[in-house]
């Protein structure tokens, strides 16, 4: 799907950070970056039905822009310099929840899935849920189909238990995160393999446990 040109495309965008640039190659754009992206996105949106039915992919909701918003940011650049696309949990607002990312950079591929921003009532919620069922989120984390793809769960973490909580608790290690990422690297030319689409599925199954234990508390099941 994508291809070397993708990447030559990427870096080219990278040392040529400019709306007229890109304006110019919008076209090459279109062919190499995003059309491949799109082709992804509907493949999985095919494949999601199998094994993650609860996850939207579609090109409209699923791709990122290219254009940065760089009104809060002292980063003036104009453009990303990466192709992106998550794929969200149905029923839940764009934000909200856990779900599955992909990332093509000129230097790297990363996919995975979890919750990188929850908002602070969400994080409560996840945390009683945590703590509630306990030990699921250990029995999760630490299956092997889960540490043989990721290793270990990752993301911020607070530096002692929330408080509310015992500092002794037995999820301790857990209520401490503020983040919950489950995400592998490769190399960007990974990319351009035929592995691609294989680890990409391999990572979201892997992935899914996850993504439904920390949304199960955040009041849609799409399942049901």
């Amino acid at each position: 799907m994508f291809t070397p040109e993708t990447l030559e495309f990427l870096r080219a965008l990278k040392r040529n950070n400019d709306r007229d640039w890109f304006k110019a190659r919008k076209e090459k754009y279109e062919q190499h970056v995003r059309g491949p992206m799109i082709a992804v996105i509907e493949r999985l949106a095919r494949d999601f039905q199998s094994f993650a039915p609860e996850i939207v992919a579609s090109p409209k909701t699923s791709l990122y822009r290219i254009y940065r918003d760089t009104r809060f940011s002292d980063n003036k650049t104009p453009l990303k310099t990466q192709v992106s696309a998550s794929f969200r949990w149905k029923g839940l607002p764009k934000g909200e929840g856990a779900g599955l990312y992909l990332e093509v950079h000129p230097q790297w591929v990363w996919m995975g899935g979890g919750f990188w921003a929850p908002p602070s009532p969400q994080l409560v919620r996840i945390r009683e849920h945590i703590a509630d069922t306990f030990p699921e989120i250990q029995r999760l984390s630490r299956a092997r189909s889960f540490t043989s793809v990721f290793g270990t769960l990752d993301g911020e973490k607070l530096t002692r238990v929330p408080r509310g909580y015992p500092k002794d608790h037995p999820a301790a290690e857990y209520l401490q995160f503020k983040q919950f990422l489950a995400g592998r690297e490769f190399p960007p030319e990974f990319a351009t393999s035929t592995e691609f689409y294989p680890a990409l599925i391999q990572t979201y199954k892997a992935a899914m446990p996850l993504i439904r234990f920390l949304n199960e508390p955040l009041g849609h099941d799409p399942r049901r």
